[in-house]
């Protein structure tokens, strides 16, 4: 695999605790950090690594950088990824692209222009149990879908002072999870016709309860399959993590990265062996083993695309209709109706 000199812009949360951990994973290394507070943290992680206060710093080692990683704050998305293209740098952004489906486009229209230098960091894609859901649905074993239900829910009633909290406009769960879910609905289901939403700020100034409902696409056939997707901070009991209903047969995960859930018992009995989800036919649950795969495969493929050897692994295409999703579940939810976009 190649050796990209890699420039890192951002190092918190998702900057250090994500990024830097699955660079590290597949042996690349950082050479550039923009942050402003947190050198000594890059010193620790990255020795060699040069440290500076912002993109325009990081820019005066252009030509010694192969790739870089956007993980600021989402607000300061569209301004730090086209300072980047514009100087001719490949790009991996994290999700959301933007903040609306117009600040995506732009960017996209300047990769475009640029040599399309792209793509998005929807790590989600290769979640084991997207992988494994993904799987399911190609073998046939759920018959023909009519529902996809995911939740991302938690609680927190107590909620963390950032800016991800404290944001209205680039914070939030439903730019921040929520593109996540609607990406995921879109890659196993295909594009949205129409959404629905019901959007609250419970317990800080921007968005932690959201509910879409989407409507896929109808295939040649006539049938379109529904998303109900979720995502709460104040969720004292998390419903299942995926649930997806077919004419054969439901699959159910019931778990997610150790968040707590009433649903742990069906985990925990006896005799189990290892697996990702269940597939249920009333009370009959078949264990299904986890798909080969995680977020480090992203990596590789970046790796690869940015050195020129592969295509890139999210079209940065996908991210601005995600963003067309999101901009349209505000208009829903502010106006009490469906919205269609086909």
């Amino acid at each position: 695999m190649e050796h990209l000199r890699v420039g890192l812009v951002g190092y918190g949360t998702s900057g250090r605790g994500i990024h830097t951990r699955l660079l590290k994973e597949v042996g690349q290394h950082v050479t550039v950090v923009v942050t402003r507070t947190r050198g000594d943290q890059v010193k620790a992680d990255w020795p060699r690594a040069v440290v500076v206060p912002d993109v325009p710093g990081l820019l005066q080692h252009a030509t010694g950088l192969d790739l870089v990683v956007v993980a600021s704050p989402t607000g300061q998305h569209a301004a730090d990824v086209a300072r980047l293209l514009d100087a001719g740098l490949p790009v991996l952004v994290d999700k959301p692209l933007a903040t609306t489906e117009k600040a995506a486009s732009e960017l996209v229209r300047l990769a475009t222009r640029h040599g399309g230098r792209l793509t998005v960091f929807h790590n989600r894609r290769w979640d084991p149990e997207q992988l494994t859901l993904r799987a399911v649905l190609e073998r046939g074993e759920l018959g023909r879908v009519h529902r996809f239900e995911r939740r991302w829910e938690r609680f927190r009633p107590v909620p963390l002072q950032r800016w991800k909290e404290l944001d209205p406009d680039a914070g939030g769960l439903l730019l921040d999870l929520g593109s996540h879910l609607v990406d995921s609905a879109i890659q196993l289901f295909g594009p949205v016709a129409t959404v629905s939403a019901e959007l609250r700020a419970i317990t800080t100034p921007a968005v932690d309860d959201v509910f879409l409902a989407l409507q896929h696409v109808p295939d040649a056939e006539g049938h379109a399959v529904i998303s109900h997707l979720s995502a709460g901070a104040l969720v004292g009991a998390p419903g299942p993590r995926t649930r997806v209903l077919g004419d054969k047969g439901a699959f159910l995960v019931t778990h997610f990265e150790g968040e707590a859930t009433p649903f742990e018992g069906l985990d925990a009995r006896r005799g189990v062996p290892p697996h990702e989800a269940w597939l249920v036919r009333g009370a009959e649950m078949t264990p299904v083993p986890a798909a080969p795969g995680g977020h480090a495969d992203l990596y590789r493929a970046v790796v690869r695309w940015a050195a020129g050897d592969g295509p890139a692994p999210v079209n940065p295409l996908d991210a601005v209709h995600v963003a067309r999703v999101l901009d349209a579940a505000k208009v829903a939810a502010a106006e009490g109706h469906a919205v269609k976009l086909a």
